[in-house]
C-alpha cells in the first residue's frame, strides 16, 4: 500500500503551528516544576540520594512509556495520544501541588514521565503531516518552542512559590488542562485513515531490532540519537558542579549560563536550522552538528576564564540544534511503513536511557577522574557518532517540498 498523501503546505504548517504551541505550554508546565523539585522533597526529608533517584524516575518512566505510546498511536491515531499525555500531565502537577509525602512527589513524577513519553509521537505528527524536504526544519521548530518553554518555566515557577506552596503545581496543571482543551479543538488528527496498519508484534520488538541490527538504516539512526544524547546529557548532568570547581558559580549566577544556553538554542532551532538544512541537507547538518558539539564538549576543560567559556559554549547549542532534529528527520524517513509512531517512540527510549545513565556515570568520572572527566569522555562518544555519520550514512534522494 503507498504512503498516505501529506497535507498542503499551508495546512501542514497550520497544524504544525497548533502542535508547537501544545508542546511549549506542555514544556512551560514541566519546566514550572523542575527547579524547586529539589526543595520540596528536601523539605520532606529527602537524602540528596533520593533528589537523585526522584529527577531519574522521570526519565525511566518516559523510556518505558515511549515506545508503548508509539505504538498505540500507530493504531489508533496521534491527536487521542497527545490528548492523554497533556491530561496526565495535568494530573501529575496536581499531585505535585498537594503533595505532603516523598512517595506523593515521586507518583508526580512517574505520572508526568509516563505521559511525557509522547515526545516521539509528537515526531510523528510532524513527519505525518510535513513534507520530507521541510521535515528537518519543522522538528528544529517544535524543539525550539520546547526550549523557550524550558527557558521560560523556572522564572515562573520562582516567582509563583511567593503565592504558596502548592501555587508552582496548580498553575502548572492549570496550563495544561488548558492544553488540553486547545488541543481537542485546533489539534486534528494527522494520520491519514488509509496508513497501513502496524504489524502485530510485541511492542518492544522494534526496540531489541535495534540492538540485534545495529547496521540497519533506522537502528544507526536511533543509536546515534541515543548516543548524541548520551553525550549532550554527561555535560548537562555535571554542568553545575563543574562550574562551582571552576569558576566558584553559585546557584544565584548558575541562572545566567542556562539563559545564555537557551537563548542560543532557540534562536539556532528557529532561525538558523532551516538555512543550514536547505545548504548542507539533512546528513550534511548531521555530520556538522557531531563535529561542533565533539569540538565544544573538549573545549570545556581547556576555558581559563568564564569570558572564554562564553565564547566555547555556543557551539554545544549549535550542535545539538544540527544533529538532534537532522537525525529524527532522516529517521522518519528510514521508518517502515505503518510504524512511524512505534520507530519515533522507540527513539524516545534510547534517549529516556541516555538521560537515566549520564548523571550516574557523569557524576562517577567526576567524583573520581577528576572534574574535567564527563567532558572529555562525552566529547570522545561524540566523535564516535560523528564517525559513523561520516561512514555509515549517505543522503538519500528528496523530493520536491509540496506546494
Amino acid at each position: 500500500m503507498t504512503a498516505p498523501p501529506i497535507p498542503s503546505r499551508r495546512d501542514s504548517f497550520r497544524q504544525l503551528a497548533v502542535l508547537i504551541a501544545v508542546s511549549f505550554i506542555d514544556m512551560l508546565g514541566f519546566a514550572i516544576v523542575l527547579p524547586i523539585l529539589p526543595f520540596y522533597a528536601l523539605e520532606l526529608d529527602a537524602t540528596p540520594e533520593m533528589v537523585g533517584w526522584l529527577i531519574a524516575s522521570f526519565s525511566i518512566a518516559q523510556l518505558v512509556a515511549s515506545p508503548l505510546w508509539g505504538r498505540l498511536s500507530d493504531r489508533t491515531g496521534r491527536r487521542p495520544v497527545l490528548l492523554i499525555s497533556l491530561f496526565a500531565s495535568s494530573v501529575a502537577f496536581l499531585v505535585f501541588g498537594f503533595a505532603n509525602s516523598l512517595w506523593l512527589l515521586f507518583l508526580s513524577r512517574v505520572v508526568q514521565g509516563a505521559g511525557g513519553g509522547t515526545t516521539g509521537v509528537a515526531h510523528a505528527y510532524v513527519s505525518d503531516t510535513v513534507a520530507p524536504a521541510d521535515r528537518a526544519r519543522a522538528l528544529g521548530w517544535l524543539s525550539a518552542a520546547t526550549a523557550a518553554g524550558f527557558m521560560m518555566g523556572p522564572a515562573i515557577g520562582s516567582a509563583a512559590t511567593a503565592l504558596g506552596r502548592a501555587a508552582p503545581g496548580l498553575i502548572a496543571s492549570g496550563l495544561c488542562l488548558l492544553n488540553v482543551l486547545a488541543a481537542w479543538r485546533f489539534l486534528p488528527e494527522s494520520r491519514r485513515a488509509d496508513a497501513t496498519p502496524p504489524r502485530r508484534r510485541p511492542v518492544w520488538h522494534a526496540a531489541w531490532e535495534v540492538v540485534r541490527h545495529p547496521s540497519a538504516p533506522a537502528a544507526r539512526l536511533t543509536w546515534i540519537y541515543g548516543v548524541g544524547m548520551l553525550a549532550f546529557s554527561l555535560l548537562t548532568s555535571v554542568l553545575a558542579l563543574w562550574l562551582e570547581a571552576r569558576f566558584e558559580v553559585t546557584a544565584a549566577t548558575i541562572g545566567y549560563f542556562f539563559v545564555y544556553t537557551g537563548l542560543l538554542s532557540l534562536v539556532m532551532r528557529s532561525l538558523l536550522l532551516g538555512p543550514a538544512i536547505e545548504r548542507l541537507g539533512e546528513v550534511g547538518a548531521m555530520r556538522l552538528g557531531t563535529v561542533l558539539l565533539a569540538i565544544g564538549l573538549l573545549l570545556y576543560p581547556a576555558a581559563p576564564t568564564v569570558w572564554v567559556l562564553a565564547a566555547i559554549i555556543p557551539l554545544v547549542p549549535i550542535g545539538t540544534a544540527l544533529l538532534f532534529p537532522a537525525t529524527t528527520s532522516l529517521l522518519s524517513e528510514a521508518a517502515t511503513q505503518g510504524e512511524l509512531g512505534t520507530t519515533m517512540g522507540v527513539a524516545q527510549t534510547f534517549a529516556g536511557l541516555s538521560r537515566v545513565v549520564a548523571p550516574i556515570v557523569g557524576t562517577i568520572a567526576f567524583q573520581r577522574l577528576g572534574v574535567d572527566a564527563p567532558f572529555l569522555l562525552s566529547g570522545c562518544v561524540v566523535a564516535g557518532v560523528g564517525y559513523v555519520a561520516f561512514r555509515h550514512v549517505r543522503p538519500a534522494p528528496r523530493p520536491a517540498p509540496v506546494p
